[in-house]
């Protein structure tokens, strides 16, 4: 199987490149971001609770996103050609719960691609992006927060799959097919070593 952990800050641009890479390579996207939006307006407790944590720009907690991925790998494993994981993991912890996960369906991280983006460029787009989607959570704090926990908690993650030999930093500015081209490549050489 090929698992690509795609890394980098809010406003990187995981989200389009990770569409790119399902495209390219056929597999399964799995956006915590995407899976924790859908949780929140659900009204169940636990899309409540997603809810209001999500509101202050703070992270969910690991029991609850690790219990989603857990169930989208078991769910989807036997039918595709691998994952690619947008937004998680987003701690060390989850990192090693991954490799866990992965483990007991006989696979593993191929490779970790890294978008790596300065802080203002990262806000620029939030804020544009807020606009053109009309996300009422991407607001000027609320994006501070986000990039100031990434920045505390999700960026010593990278130190995980840099020591595996699976991390591949990425300059996450240009065009998106600059940048998809680069992440391509990246993926290719890793096949070639792996």
């Amino acid at each position: 199987m090929l698992n690509i952990v795609l890394f980098g800050p809010p406003g990187s641009g995981k989200g389009t490149q990770a569409a790119k890479l399902v495209e390219k390579y056929g597999l399964k996207h799995l956006s915590t971001g995407d899976m924790l939006r859908a949780e929140k307006v659900s009204g169940t407790e636990l899309g409540n609770r997603v809810a209001t944590i999500m509101a202050t720009g703070m992270l969910v907690s690991d029991d609850i996103v690790n219990e989603i991925v857990q169930s989208q790998l078991k769910t989807h494993a036997a039918s595709v050609p691998g994952f690619i994981f947008d937004g998680y993991p987003r701690t060390i912890e989850q990192a090693h719960t991954l490799d866990g996960f992965l483990q007991e369906i006989g696979t593993g991280v191929s490779v970790t691609l890294f978008l790596d983006v300065p802080k203002d460029d990262l806000v620029k787009r939030l804020l544009q992006r807020a606009i053109e989607l009309g996300r009422a959570d991407d607001t000027a704090e609320v994006i501070e927060a986000r990039v100031t926990e990434y920045n505390s908690k999700t960026l010593s993650v990278a130190s995980v799959y840099e020591g595996q030999g699976k991390l591949q930093k990425l300059n996450g500015i240009g065009s998106v097919d600059e940048i998809s081209a680069r992440l391509i490549a990246a993926v290719e050489m890793s096949s070639i070593k792996g």
